[in-house]
């Protein structure tokens, strides 16, 4: 029995109980987009934060393409990320669930002091608390935790010990104060942001036209919680040179650069692969000279 069919029969068992799956591959990572969603190009799909037509059958755009079709699952699309997979994961929104993960013993210290006893799973690091109910997720609400529920997805270990409980307002409250500015939303259209477009002497469109489109694109990255953030500033940046296609240019479009490379950042990509991926973006279909 190979492990690649272990990993297969535990994911097949989850989806049969209602839980959607999909193969991690080592690092903990799902698997690659494949060419046609490379970059977002295909568009997303529907469920999506940014909803869009996509029905690839291969597992792309990692915790949307958790399923419990165990057609989908045990189909010849998904047979190579089954052969090449290291572990199951399962989106837990989708389940009706919210992990809090807990990645060390100070964490685990706080979460026994602050929060109700729930169904717990060990991980390599630290534990799972398992609560019943969604939220919206989040990295690093506190030092050592994070939140894992609706657009994300956890890694199974394994069914765990204890009653699970539903989830608490303490939890929420995790969540809702997590509200902290991070660089990259200065250039929300609710803040003064000053674009240098003096370059941009055959560009057609207006400021304000940009920033929103810049906006856009930052929001879309910044939600790649787990993991695409990199994918997801090509895509962006991609389309925002898309919209300049047409103009007789220059565009300069090189000053929209440093807030898609930040947000990419903030959600751990490494800065020269987010700056290189913005930057090929960038030079795909528009102007930047």
């Amino acid at each position: 029995m190979t492990q690649p069919t272990d990993i297969r029969r535990v994911a097949l068992a989850l989806a049969a109980t209602g839980v959607p799956v999909l193969p991690l591959s080592r690092g903990k990572r799902p698997v690659a987009n494949c060419g046609n969603c490379a970059g977002s190009a295909c568009g997303d799909r529907p469920h999506m934060r940014a909803a869009g037509p996509c029905q690839c059958p291969r597992p792309c755009h990692a915790w949307a393409a958790a399923t419990i079709d165990l057609d989908v699952l045990a189909s010849a699309a998904w047979a190579p990320a089954w052969r090449a997979a290291a572990a199951v994961a399962y989106d837990p929104g989708a389940a009706g669930l919210t992990v809090v993960d807990l990645d060390d013993a100070a964490a685990i210290e706080w979460a026994r002091a602050s929060l109700p006893p729930t169904r717990t799973v060990t991980t390599t690091r630290g534990q799972h608390w398992i609560y019943r109910g969604t939220l919206r997720s989040a990295n690093r609400v506190r030092p050592g935790v994070d939140i894992k529920s609706r657009m994300s997805y956890a890694r199974w270990l394994g069914p765990g010990t204890g009653e699970m409980e539903t989830l608490p307002p303490a939890v929420r409250a995790l969540v809702e104060e997590d509200t902290t500015p991070r660089p990259v939303t200065a250039c929300s259209p609710t803040v003064r942001l000053t674009v240098d477009r003096s370059g941009a002497t055959g560009c057609r469109h207006t400021e304000r036209y940009v920033l929103t489109g810049l906006l856009r694109g930052v929001e879309l990255v910044e939600a790649r919680t787990e993991s695409g953030a990199g994918s997801q500033a090509y895509g962006a940046a991609s389309f925002l040179a898309a919209q300049h296609a047409d103009c007789p240019g220059p565009c300069d479009l090189d000053h929209l650069a440093e807030p898609l490379v930040n947000a990419a950042v903030s959600r751990g990509v490494p800065e020269p692969y987010a700056r290189r991926a913005v930057t090929r973006g960038l030079a795909r279909t528009g102007r930047t000279a």
